[in-house]
């Protein structure tokens, strides 16, 4: 994290005043968003505006422009979903398990932020992403354009090019896995400030799940693995998706990051 802009007496007493007014809007890490909106604040009045729009319960990615992904700094668009810490597992998990110069192809990739973690810690990466959200789309490019990734738009492997096939190493879907009626239940900031198709992985969560296992067989490389984020408790319902599609199956889980990860491998 940068350090703070505000270094006089009269500064401080300002990041103060700050901190206390996002502790009566609820914000838990209060001193670390202060900093964070100090810092990308141009003048007094655009850090008010800031505080105001946190307080509304826009997510602090959304105002500063960037989230923190396993190191990196990730940029993140008003409306786009926010990279969570628990999916820096999976990308831990897919750097375990790539190959040298790995292709890589990310499903339902958001902002980007697993592309950006996995060129960062593999170096030389093939990588491919796809989501069906144009604002999603145009975030990842943002991200992955620079480091030579190309980033496709439309409904999972539609957009995919054909070259692909047989062709995939390490295939991460971080797909929507939160059952429908479990919506109503997420932050504030996310059922409001999220897209919902980022979020709603149908009745059980496990649609979208299903929809990328089903296809995934022709375009992995033989040994190659997908990696599938799910939640602990619906884990063995992940993992017989993925089984049941013809991938040989276990399941990795981290207390760390209170994150479950399920690994199909093409044999």
């Amino acid at each position: 994290m940068s350090a703070s802009r505000f270094s006089s007496s009269s500064s401080s007493r300002q990041l103060s005043a700050v901190v206390s007014q996002l502790r009566a809007f609820g914000c838990v890490y209060a001193e670390e968003e202060a900093e964070l909106l100090s810092c990308a604040s141009r003048t007094q009045a655009h850090l008010d505006a800031m505080v105001v729009q946190r307080g509304s319960g826009l997510p602090i990615e959304h105002i500063v422009g960037w989230a923190e992904f396993c190191g990196q700094r990730v940029l993140v668009d008003p409306g786009v979903f926010v990279p969570r810490r628990r999916t820096e597992f999976l990308v831990h998990q897919a750097v375990a398990l790539a190959p040298p110069a790995p292709v890589v192809l990310d499903m339902c990739c958001g902002s980007g932020a697993v592309g950006v973690a996995l060129v960062a810690l593999l170096g030389d990466v093939d990588l491919h992403a796809a989501d069906i959200d144009p604002a999603a789309v145009r975030c990842a490019r943002r991200n992955l354009d620079p480091l030579g990734g190309r980033v496709y738009q439309g409904d999972l492997y539609g957009p995919v090019p054909d070259a692909l096939r047989g062709a995939v190493s390490i295939l991460v879907a971080n797909t929507p896995y939160v059952p429908t009626d479990a919506i109503g239940l997420l932050p504030h900031e996310a059922r409001l400030h999220e897209p919902r198709q980022a979020l709603d992985g149908g009745p059980d969560g496990l649609d979208i799940q299903r929809r990328v296992a089903a296809a995934a067989r022709p375009w992995l490389a033989r040994g190659g693995h997908m990696l599938v984020e799910t939640s602990e408790r619906q884990g063995p319902r992940t993992a017989e998706i993925l089984a049941g599609n013809g991938l040989a199956v276990r399941v990795a889980h981290s207390d760390r990051y209170d994150a479950t990860v399920v690994i199909g491998t093409q044999e």
